[in-house]
């Protein structure tokens, strides 16, 4: 047992790296301005801004990953 929880650990972490690699190269991409720009200001993120405060939380911005990360890790750890 402790061994697959190691081995996952590693494979989360290798994809967390590579998933940042690949957000870090689509903001640098030629003629596509900001990348993942859209990511976060989705229609239901929430944005309040007064004079010396300011309020964000990407409500729909984190449902769209968590159903995004649930399929991946469903069909990747499916036997």
């Amino acid at each position: 047992m402790p061994e697959f929880i190691g081995k996952t650990l590693i494979v989360l972490g290798l994809g967390i790296v590579i998933l940042g690699i690949i957000v870090s190269l689509l903001g640098k991409w030629p003629g596509e301005g900001t990348g993942l720009g859209w990511l976060g200001k989705l229609p239901g993120d929430i944005f309040i801004k007064r004079d010396n405060f300011t309020f964000y939380f990407p409500l729909s911005t984190s449902i769209i990953i968590s159903i995004v990360g649930s399929f991946l890790l469903y069909f990747l750890l499916k036997r």
